[in-house]
């Protein structure tokens, strides 16, 4: 397997977490092991990542149920049909990922905007899901202009997706650092109330509520250095934060940002 499997066990509910290697952005897929079905949390940008998922997924023996798309980045839906469940999303971001049309694997191949477009509406909310609930949030602006978090309360679980990295560089092609910073206080302040003890990263991987003190110095950082020159601005980040893993998500956003060159994932 090329990426990387934690398990965290919380009695009636198991998360498995796979994160991408370096080369496919450290990506992160979430599976949630219920007592009988399993449900995944994005869908990974290479198609190859997307089917090492898979295949680990039906490796427990459950069903897929669905595939939920947080947020219209093509890293995290490019995979759905891998998963062959219904796709389901907040309508914005189902109709952000339409209008942008056909999407290209790293291999070359073209994938259909047919194949990636979720078809069942997520509502805001409480859903309970074989005996389980799920807390559906719908955040705008940040690291995408709309993104859904998962809470499952009573496991102490925040499915935080793109709103969280973990030891990786952030993607800042959305350009508002002060948006990105609002939702991680907001988020930071349920943590320190005690709501949850696992934080479940888009990038990286799984983390404690420790991480979002990691996330503000970064941002603080970002706004700091981030002048009107990307390449100035990677090697100054990178040489405050040498560890972090998916330097190339630093190229994609000054590609946003600046349309310097670099690789597009859009």
């Amino acid at each position: 397997m090329d990426g990387t499997v934690t398990v965290i066990d919380k009695g009636t509910v198991r998360i498995h977490s796979y994160m991408a290697p370096d080369d496919s952005l450290n990506v992160t897929t979430q599976l949630i092991e219920t007592p009988a079905r399993v449900i995944a949390v994005d869908a990974q940008y290479a198609l190859a990542c997307a089917d090492e998922v898979v295949t680990y997924a039906r490796g427990l023996g459950k069903p897929l149920d669905r595939v939920i798309i947080t947020h219209a980045h093509p890293d995290h839906f490019h995979g759905a049909a891998c998963f062959a469940a219904p796709v389901h999303a907040l309508p914005a971001v189902r109709d952000q990922i339409a209008a942008q049309g056909d999407g290209q694997d790293p291999s070359g191949a073209v994938i259909p905007v047919a194949d990636m477009t979720p078809t069942v509406e997520i509502t805001p909310g409480t859903q309970v899901i074989d005996g389980v609930p799920f807390v559906f949030e719908a955040h705008h602006g940040g690291e995408a202009a709309d993104e859904l978090v998962i809470k499952l309360p009573e496991q102490g679980v925040l499915v935080a997706q793109d709103l969280v990295y973990h030891a990786t560089h952030l993607f800042l092609g959305n350009n508002d650092i002060p948006g990105w910073t609002k939702a991680v206080d907001e988020l930071a302040a349920e943590a320190a109330d005690g709501a949850y003890d696992t934080v479940l990263a888009g990038h990286g991987l799984p983390a404690g509520p420790e991480v979002f003190d990691q996330l503000r110095r970064y941002l603080a950082d970002a706004g700091e250095l981030l002048g009107d020159d990307g390449e100035a601005y990677k090697q100054a980040i990178t040489a405050r934060y040498p560890d972090f893993g998916g330097p190339f998500l630093l190229d994609i956003g000054n590609q946003y940002l600046f349309g310097a060159p670099g690789a597009e994932i859009a």
